[in-house]
């Protein structure tokens, strides 16, 4: 919850990310509770890691301008390789082009994700978005 949250986790997350920020990059990642969003941005991180639970401008919208990595749902590699490409292309219409948002997985990839269609996605994300 987020009074737990506040009260038990905020502090030792701020005071890990301070340690460490300016020397390395530091990707702040939490999941399945985007109400976190806010007090995560607060707590610190370059990058705020969303996974696919997070709508993307919802997110956005509850953490202001912080830089975000996500947030294809890992379960999307399974299907056949259109529809991983559709589910790509709907993650990267709802970024919009945004400064700041790095494609990624939702989470991590499983071990029996089928390599082809992370090589499908790979290319698709680097064709799509010219990099």
């Amino acid at each position: 919850s987020v009074v737990d949250y506040r009260n038990y986790v905020f502090v030792h997350s701020q005071r890990l990310i301070s340690a460490i920020s300016g020397r390395v990059p530091v990707i702040h990642f939490g999941t399945g509770n985007p109400s976190l969003l806010p007090l995560m941005a607060e707590a610190g991180g370059d990058v705020i890691a969303l996974d696919w639970r997070a709508p993307l401008r919802e997110s956005w919208d509850l953490m202001g301008a912080k830089a975000v990595q996500g947030n294809l749902d890992p379960m999307a590699l399974f299907a056949d390789r259109e529809a991983v490409l559709r589910s790509a292309k709907a993650v990267l219409e709802d970024a919009g082009g945004r400064p700041g948002h790095i494609f990624n997985l939702g989470h991590g990839i499983l071990p029996e994700t089928p390599v082809d269609n992370v090589k499908a996605l790979v290319d698709f994300v680097h064709e799509s978005t010219g990099k």
